[in-house]
């Protein structure tokens, strides 16, 4: 990959100015199946073994690539389930590139991940895979992910894709399970040339529970932790829904610019169904790619346009001094009270309206 595709939650990176995140996502997903072999405890899809019968077919993939070039949007992800359980992966990401996407994919790590794969993979245009790794062991990982072997599996899958001369940005879910394991992983990632650490925050959605969640307590001082680190590790850290990252960051001296990028604000998801979703975290649906065009619906929909207007925001979000700039995880408001514009309940932070009330 010869440009780096921009995270306005990594350290140091900046948010394309031309990018009005009303008008233009900076990244849209594509989940092309939910089809997986892997059994992962927290697996926000809730996948299985099969492909659903009324997934986007290859045709329709094409118009909705069409539709994300006119879009606008900078960053394309083919995910799942895993995406090459389809045996059209490989024309997808020939066809996303012929029209000037930039393709990237986040492949399971099963025997589907082969040196020929990877390569033939890369010959087809994509640019980077975003590989899962939750543990610093076999034993933490394997347990994440249900199946024996995937630890190994996963390494393997790591020297395939940068055999092949891909890009690889490592993903981990920060739960009760593997948090004690975090710094282990940053020792271990040290040395593997990764091109970015992406760090999940457990949303409990599909087979993910609230109770494997950290509390509000705990985020706070794992994303002090993951800020403090980024200035001993040579690659940049992303947070996925921990928009307060934003804030200790500002708190501790570090100039972020924009507003991030959080669930329906610069940020669109497709299910492999065709549900037009703010993300993968939160599966309220705001339209049909087989009736609607993303354009609309991203830009228009009562729900898209709510999740980008911080004046919708209510508690404590709402009276927040950083609500603009960080708005809270709105996927885990929705999972965790209902409502998706009342406050992040894992934030710790008191804002100053609420002391001085």
């Amino acid at each position: 990959m010869t440009e780096r595709p921009i995270y306005p939650h990594a350290a140091g990176a900046i948010r394309p100015a031309a990018l009005d995140y009303n008008v233009t996502p900076l990244v849209v997903i594509w989940e092309i199946t939910r089809a997986c072999p892997l059994a992962c405890v927290h697996c926000r899809a809730d996948a299985n073994v099969r492909r659903h019968p009324l997934e986007l077919n290859t045709e329709e993939g094409y118009r909705l690539m069409d539709q994300v070039k006119e879009l606008g949007a900078p960053v394309f992800v083919l995910t799942g389930g895993d995406p090459l359980m389809r045996k059209d992966f490989f024309d997808l990401v020939r066809y996303g590139t012929s029209i000037g996407l930039r393709v990237s994919a986040s492949p399971s790590a099963t025997r589907l991940v082969t040196p020929d794969s990877m390569a033939k993979a890369r010959a087809a245009g994509l640019m980077r895979v975003a590989i899962s790794l939750d543990g610093a062991s076999p034993e933490v990982h394997d347990a994440f992910r249900g199946v024996p072997g995937s630890y190994e599996m996963t390494m393997d899958c790591v020297r395939y894709a940068k055999d092949a001369g891909l890009e690889v940005q490592i993903g981990t879910t920060v739960t009760r399970r593997n948090v004690q394991d975090l710094p282990r992983m940053v020792e271990q990632l040290n040395g593997m040339d990764i091109s970015l650490w992406n760090a999940f925050f457990l949303v409990p959605v599909g087979r993910a529970q609230a109770d494997e969640c950290l509390s509000a307590e705990e985020h706070e001082q794992v994303l002090q932790w993951l800020h403090e680190t980024t200035a001993r590790v040579p690659f940049p850290i992303k947070t996925t829904e921990a928009p307060h990252y934003r804030r200790i960051a500002q708190a501790l001296g570090t100039k972020i610019p924009g507003n991030g990028v959080g669930d329906g604000k610069g940020f669109v998801f497709v299910s492999h169904i065709g549900e037009i979703q703010p993300s993968g975290f939160f599966p309220l649906t705001a339209g049909d790619i087989r009736k609607e065009s993303i354009a609309d619906v991203y830009r228009h929909s009562p729900l898209f346009q709510a999740l980008r207007d911080p004046n919708q925001l209510k508690g404590k979000c709402g009276v927040c001094e950083f609500r603009a700039t960080c708005s809270g995880s709105r996927a885990r408001a929705w999972s965790m009270t209902g409502d998706y514009l009342e406050s992040d309940p894992f934030c710790a932070y008191i804002p100053k309206a609420s002391v001085t009330a």
